[in-house]
């Protein structure tokens, strides 16, 4: 079957509705689509560090998939996976190279999983591949899709604040995460009813959620659990600072990170490891302001002609909503 291309159709994801998992059939394709689902929202039991197979254990944490792509996938401005079967291959920044979905699928398991890379051939590879194909049903290929990713905040023309941070996570944040951040544990199995967001048990440094400003535009219109996108708990100031003191924290290091992004003014300007070419320090990368950041990107990448500079920003510009 031939892949259309539908650069310029606008799918709406706010007011999708995307298929439902019972009524999948059981036929080879919907058994893989069945198993991607089940390595998507149970991910610590089907190939965590515990499993009982040693050579299905390709999760490094406890994490699910579903603890940042809520809703299995489903929530918008909660990097949903609708129609991102149709986005690739695309080209990313961060291996300076187009990528498969396989590729980007691995790029998780290696980061947010701080596990290992799925072998491409494997039925958990075909699996969760499968999966993101059934969801994105009815998206034309290569779609704009609003209420993909993140939605970005009304960012502070300041440093955000860890302490302050603390504050807000000491009264919003909490009761799910605990006060170390541990998380809280299913009440079966592995994987957690709460997710923990530092750690030896969470995302490594690699992970993009350990961007300041990703973190905040994904906690302002997710959390608390059951927040959505339209109607937030957190302010803009809040979500700012409380990203802040949650990638302030101790998780799994990556190695080789200074390998990321080899164009280098393609870097996200929240990227919280070197090296930079703007000048910039590593604190002021990690904390803001971002203003000044953008500006000088802006600059050197239009001398060096140089495309896709600082990005993905997830700051202070227009959203889908505000267009």
């Amino acid at each position: 079957m031939g892949r259309s291309i539908a650069e310029d159709s606008n799918i709406d994801l706010t007011h999708w509705t995307p298929p439902d998992i019972a009524a999948v059939a059981d036929d080879p394709f919907g058994r893989l689509v069945k198993y991607g689902y089940a390595l998507f929202a149970d991910t610590a039991n089907e190939i965590g560090p515990t499993v009982s197979d040693p050579t299905r254990r390709f999760a490094g944490n406890n994490l699910t998939c579903q603890n940042c792509h809520l809703r299995g996938g489903t929530q918008p401005y909660a990097m949903p996976l609708i129609g991102i079967w149709g986005q690739f291959p695309q080209y990313r920044a961060r291996e300076g190279a187009v990528d498969t979905l396989e590729d980007r699928i691995n790029g998780c398991m290696e980061r947010s999983m701080n596990g290992l890379a799925l072998p491409l051939d494997g039925r958990e590879m075909r699996a969760l591949s499968s999966y993101m194909r059934w969801l994105s049903t009815g998206v034309p290929d290569g779609a704009k899709l609003v209420g993909a990713g993140t939605l970005k905040i009304k960012e502070p023309a300041r440093a955000a604040n860890p302490s302050r941070g603390a504050e807000v996570f000491s009264r919003l944040c909490v009761a799910c995460h605990r006060s170390d951040g541990s998380g809280q544990r299913a009440q079966t199995g592995a994987g957690y009813l709460f997710p923990p967001l530092w750690g030896p048990d969470s995302y490594n440094t690699g992970a993009g959620m350990s961007r300041l400003l990703t973190a905040a535009a994904y906690a302002m219109h997710n959390m608390p659990i059951g927040t959505v996108f339209n109607a937030p708990v957190l302010t803009d100031e809040e979500a700012y600072d409380v990203a802040a003191y949650v990638i302030n924290q101790k998780r799994p290091q990556m190695a080789n990170l200074d390998r990321d992004f080899p164009t280098r003014l393609q870097k996200p300007i929240d990227t919280p490891y070197g090296p930079y070419v703007d000048g910039f320090s590593l604190e002021q990368h990690r904390y803001g302001p971002f203003e000044p950041i953008r500006a000088k990107v802006r600059e050197l990448a239009a001398a060096s002609r140089t495309a896709k500079a600082g990005e993905p920003d997830n700051g202070s510009h227009a959203s889908e909503l505000e267009k």
